[in-house]
């Protein structure tokens, strides 16, 4: 189960958590670009790129906001975490209404998705000064709008 979690829950989380940074981007006119993983490249697809060691982390950077307003930078920031947050509940619900079997996979799925969302949210900066979101959301609450922590 080690590895089904590693190589696969985990980047799953983190797929859905950028995605919720992307779609939010996009929706307020962004241009964007994200990544899964750390290291050498492995592929393109898009604006997606995926490195090596895509279980490690992801990233999502986005630039040329159309409404370029606070609130739309902490909403950005937010929607990561929102997203992993709704497919825990959209999981749970379906498992509910016996949609989904009740298996060690989906609750490990949750497991790392709160995990995920609670890291994400505390505010800190890593050993390279990138903030995390709950990090980010605090800059700009602070400071105004900001550009791009990943910049």
């Amino acid at each position: 189960m080690f590895f089904v979690n590693f190589f696969l829950i985990l980047p799953l989380v983190t797929l859905i958590h950028e995605a919720g940074h992307v779609w939010t981007a996009r929706l307020f006119g962004g241009k964007i670009k994200f990544c899964l993983g750390t290291g050498e490249t492995l592929f393109h697809i898009g604006p997606l790129e995926v490195k090596k060691k895509y279980f490690m982390e992801g990233w999502c950077q986005y630039d040329s906001l159309t409404y370029n307003k606070t609130w739309a930078h902490v909403a950005i920031y937010l929607a990561g975490s929102g997203f992993n947050l709704m497919v825990i509940l959209l999981i749970n619900y379906l498992i509910t209404i016996d949609v989904l079997p009740s298996t060690l996979f989906f609750y490990q799925y949750a497991y790392f998705s709160i995990y995920f969302i609670f890291f994400s949210l505390f505010p800190y900066r890593n050993d390279n000064g990138k903030p995390s979101d709950g990090m980010a959301v605090y800059d700009v609450l602070r400071y105004g709008k900001a550009k791009d922590p990943i910049d």
